[in-house]
């Protein structure tokens, strides 16, 4: 299953400045639409995975993980 965000993006002068709406804190800017898109999603997959080893830390040892949908 693959994961969906949604992508708030807006040109400003030269610049592509972007957002990922449902993570905080993910959010880039290029100088092209194509470039900030990569740029948004290599930074989403690193904040991601950085969350993902936090949660892991922070949980130590004899956790289990659930799935949960919205």
């Amino acid at each position: 299953m693959k994961n969906e965000y949604t992508a708030v993006v807006k040109q400003e002068d030269e610049w592509w400045v972007g957002w990922i709406e449902e993570v905080p804190g993910v959010n880039c800017q290029e100088i092209t639409l194509k470039e900030l898109k990569k740029s948004l999603e290599v930074t989403l997959k690193e904040a991601l995975e950085f969350n993902r080893q936090d949660a892991l830390s922070a949980a130590g040892t004899g956790y289990t993980e659930e799935k949960i949908a919205i």
